[in-house]
C-alpha cells in the first residue's frame, strides 16, 4: 500500500519543518482578527508554530507572526496568544 502524503509546515518561531498535525495554526481572518485555529481549517491567512514555548515567545514577541500573517498584532491579541500557549503547555509536554 502506498504511503499517504503528510503535509509539511514550517514553524515561524524556529524554522523547523514538521507535519501539519504537529503544529498549531494561527490565522488572520478576512476581518483582520488574529486567533488560534484549533481546527486547522479556518478561512484566512495562516502561520504555524511548534508546541515549544520558546517558539511562541519568538513568534509573538519578535514580530515573526506579524510578518508571516502580513498584519499588525495588537497587544491584546499578543496576550491572548501567549495565554493560549501557557494553557496548552501541560498537554504539549505530556
Amino acid at each position: 500500500m502506498p504511503v499517504k502524503h503528510v503535509p509539511v509546515r514550517t514553524c515561524c518561531g524556529c524554522g523547523r519543518k514538521s507535519g501539519k498535525r504537529d503544529m498549531v495554526r494561527i490565522v488572520r481572518s478576512p476581518g483582520g482578527v488574529v486567533s488560534v485555529d484549533t481546527t486547522g481549517k479556518a478561512a484566512g491567512r495562516g502561520a504555524y508554530l511548534c508546541e515549544n514555548p520558546a517558539c511562541w515567545e519568538t513568534g509573538v514577541n519578535r514580530n515573526r507572526l506579524e510578518r508571516t500573517l502580513k498584519t499588525m498584532i495588537g497587544s491584546d491579541q499578543r496576550i491572548a496568544l501567549l495565554a493560549f500557549a501557557e494553557e496548552q503547555q501541560p498537554e504539549w509536554v505530556a
